[in-house]
Protein backbone atom coordinates (compact mmCIF):
# COMPACT_ATOMS: atom_id res chain seq x y z
CA UNK A 1 0.00 0.00 0.00
CA UNK A 2 1.57 3.08 -0.61
CA UNK A 3 1.98 6.25 1.34
CA UNK A 4 -1.58 7.90 -0.33
CA UNK A 5 -3.64 4.92 -0.24
CA UNK A 6 -2.40 4.38 3.29
CA UNK A 7 -3.80 8.21 4.65
CA UNK A 8 -7.15 7.73 2.74
CA UNK A 9 -7.87 4.50 4.11
CA UNK A 10 -6.89 6.74 7.36
CA UNK A 11 -9.87 9.31 6.80
CA UNK A 12 -12.34 6.30 5.34
CA UNK A 13 -12.26 4.48 8.82
CA UNK A 14 -12.06 7.65 10.93
CA UNK A 15 -15.18 8.60 9.33
CA UNK A 16 -16.71 5.23 9.69
CA UNK A 17 -15.66 5.11 13.32
CA UNK A 18 -17.29 8.65 13.65
CA UNK A 19 -20.34 7.93 11.76
CA UNK A 20 -21.03 4.41 14.05
CA UNK A 21 -20.18 6.74 17.31
CA UNK A 22 -22.96 9.19 16.68
CA UNK A 23 -25.27 6.91 15.48
CA UNK A 24 -24.67 4.73 18.76
CA UNK A 25 -25.75 8.07 20.20
CA UNK A 26 -28.89 8.54 18.83
CA UNK A 27 -30.04 4.58 19.39
CA UNK A 28 -29.05 4.83 22.63
CA UNK A 29 -31.48 8.12 22.64
CA UNK A 30 -33.99 6.05 21.30
CA UNK A 31 -33.85 3.33 23.93
CA UNK A 32 -32.25 0.69 21.42
CA UNK A 33 -28.97 0.03 23.95
CA UNK A 34 -28.61 -3.04 22.18
CA UNK A 35 -28.21 -1.66 18.60
CA UNK A 36 -26.22 1.38 20.66
CA UNK A 37 -23.48 -0.96 21.64
CA UNK A 38 -23.41 -2.81 18.73
CA UNK A 39 -22.84 0.72 16.96
CA UNK A 40 -20.10 1.40 19.50
CA UNK A 41 -18.09 -2.26 18.70
CA UNK A 42 -18.23 -1.51 14.97
CA UNK A 43 -16.71 2.37 15.73
CA UNK A 44 -13.80 0.35 17.70
CA UNK A 45 -13.11 -1.80 14.46
CA UNK A 46 -13.26 0.56 12.56
CA UNK A 47 -10.45 2.47 14.84
CA UNK A 48 -8.41 -0.71 14.79
CA UNK A 49 -8.25 -0.22 11.12
CA UNK A 50 -7.26 3.18 10.77
CA UNK A 51 -4.89 2.67 13.95
CA UNK A 52 -3.40 -0.60 11.46
CA UNK A 53 -3.15 2.17 8.83
CA UNK A 54 -1.24 4.91 10.68
CA UNK A 55 1.48 2.23 12.17
CA UNK A 56 2.43 1.24 8.95
CA UNK A 57 2.68 4.69 7.87
CA UNK A 58 4.80 5.17 10.89
CA UNK A 59 7.05 1.91 10.39
CA UNK A 60 7.49 2.59 6.78
CA UNK A 61 8.92 6.07 8.07
CA UNK A 62 11.76 4.55 10.63
CA UNK A 63 12.58 2.61 8.19
CA UNK A 64 13.42 5.24 5.87
CA UNK A 65 10.51 6.08 3.56
CA UNK A 66 9.76 9.64 4.52
CA UNK A 67 6.39 10.40 3.98
CA UNK A 68 5.81 14.26 3.00
CA UNK A 69 4.03 16.02 5.21
CA UNK A 70 0.94 17.47 3.14
CA UNK A 71 -2.39 18.94 3.86
CA UNK A 72 -4.12 15.19 3.13
CA UNK A 73 -1.82 13.63 5.98
CA UNK A 74 -2.97 16.45 8.08
CA UNK A 75 -6.82 16.33 7.34
CA UNK A 76 -6.29 12.25 7.60
CA UNK A 77 -4.42 12.82 11.34
CA UNK A 78 -7.07 15.87 12.09
CA UNK A 79 -10.29 13.24 11.15
CA UNK A 80 -8.37 10.24 12.81
CA UNK A 81 -7.67 11.89 15.81
CA UNK A 82 -11.61 13.41 15.74
CA UNK A 83 -13.11 10.46 15.38
CA UNK A 84 -11.47 8.70 18.39
CA UNK A 85 -12.81 11.54 20.70
CA UNK A 86 -15.97 11.34 19.31
CA UNK A 87 -16.01 7.48 20.41
CA UNK A 88 -14.68 8.00 23.57
CA UNK A 89 -17.67 10.88 24.57
CA UNK A 90 -20.36 8.28 22.38
CA UNK A 91 -19.56 5.85 25.06
CA UNK A 92 -19.97 7.71 28.06
CA UNK A 93 -23.24 9.22 26.21
CA UNK A 94 -24.18 5.08 25.75
CA UNK A 95 -23.72 4.74 29.22
CA UNK A 96 -25.40 8.17 30.70
CA UNK A 97 -28.64 7.44 28.18
CA UNK A 98 -28.48 3.62 29.91
CA UNK A 99 -28.67 5.10 33.30
CA UNK A 100 -31.84 7.63 32.02
CA UNK A 101 -33.66 4.76 30.77
CA UNK A 102 -33.31 2.37 33.53
CA UNK A 103 -34.33 5.34 36.23
CA UNK A 104 -37.56 6.40 34.42
CA UNK A 105 -38.33 2.30 34.10
CA UNK A 106 -37.92 1.83 30.61
CA UNK A 107 -36.06 -0.44 30.43
CA UNK A 108 -32.47 -1.76 28.89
Amino acid sequence: MDHTEAIFQLILHGGNARSLAMEAIALAKNKDMSGAQQALDRAADELTKAHHNQTALIQKEVAGDKLELSMLLIHAQDHLMNAMTIKDLAAEFVEMYGQIHQSKGAGV
